[in-house]
């Protein structure tokens, strides 16, 4: 598990990213094969996504870029897709966000970082993911009231 970002003090916590994170999530299991993972990308037109294990903990993360680099190794090697499992390609180093820390110190995060999402764990478990969407959608709500 990678660093976790705290909330800054001074920062309005009425705007929390617990408020304006996606709770209802496709994640993807280690095992899965990469295949799979591409279809499921493509289906529901996401980026990427979180991988649990069973106990839905937080094991990784696999996006859309490190599917098309599998892609094109087993093509520059000539190997088959079909038994390539998502374990072997997800990244497992990852940068979560505190669910309380404001949403607009969240943004400044995602600046840092250049991430396109941040998974937020919960007593040991997935709760939930913010994305760089979210914390728009939570600027526009806000309408530059508490900047």
């Amino acid at each position: 598990m990678g660093r976790r970002a705290k909330p800054q003090k001074g920062s309005s916590e009425k705007i929390k990213v617990s408020d304006y994170m996606t709770r209802n999530l496709t994640t993807f299991k280690p095992e899965q094969s990469v295949l799979e993972v591409i279809e499921i990308l493509l289906k529901k037109k996401i980026s990427g996504g979180p991988v649990v294990n069973d106990k839905n903990e937080l094991v990784g993360i696999i996006s859309e870029g490190d599917c098309m680099k599998q892609l094109s190794d087993c093509r520059y090697h000539n190997h088959p897709m079909e038994d390539v499992k998502v374990e072997q390609h997800m990244i497992t180093n990852v940068d979560t966000i505190d669910g309380e820390m404001n949403v607009l110190d969240a943004a400044n995060k995602f600046l840092e970082s250049k991430h396109r999402r941040f998974p937020i764990i919960e007593n040991g478990k997935l709760a939930g993911q913010i994305s760089q969407r979210d914390v728009l959608r939570a600027a526009m709500k806000l309408k530059g009231q508490t900047w």
